[in-house]
């Protein structure tokens, strides 16, 4: 019975980290694999509830965009220059550098945080499971500060 309680514990805690990652990397390839994809600077004119918007000016060859939007959360508001990447067939923009990195991670520092007690309470693994909280935590503490 030990067995089975341990085994359902390890693939909750497994289902966290996974989805946690799964959801990161959907924005975080365009930080770390930014070669081939638009660089440029965005400058932030106007925000609603979800996204912002603003100017674009790319770094290489003229581009089709000339405004481009990006997630409210990562603009830090009106006439602020962000350096960003635009995803590929989008008018949508991802922050680079540390705050956009960190930022795109979020939902895996989240994970991070899930997963540890199910670790330390389910499986027993107490050094493992404070090592989960505070990776994740970093993470997220990492991501505010940077932003």
């Amino acid at each position: 019975m030990t067995h089975a309680r341990n085994a359902a514990m390890a693939l909750v805690a497994l289902l966290l980290l996974v989805a946690g990652g799964w959801s990161s990397w959907g924005t975080a390839q365009h930080v770390l694999l930014p070669q081939g994809r638009e660089h440029g600077t965005l400058t932030v004119t106007g925000c609603n509830e979800k996204t912002c918007s603003g100017r674009y000016v790319p770094d290489g060859p003229p581009s089709p965009h000339h405004t481009l939007t990006i997630d409210h959360s990562v603009a830090a508001g009106r006439g602020q220059v962000l350096p960003v990447v635009v995803k590929p067939g989008t008018s949508e923009a991802v922050r680079t550098g540390w705050g956009g990195g960190l930022h795109a991670w979020l939902p895996l520092g989240g994970a991070l945080l899930l997963a540890a007690p199910v670790v330390g309470g389910g499986l027993r693994m107490t050094r493992t499971a404070w090592s989960l909280a505070g990776l994740g935590g970093a993470l997220l503490l990492g991501a505010f500060f940077a932003l």
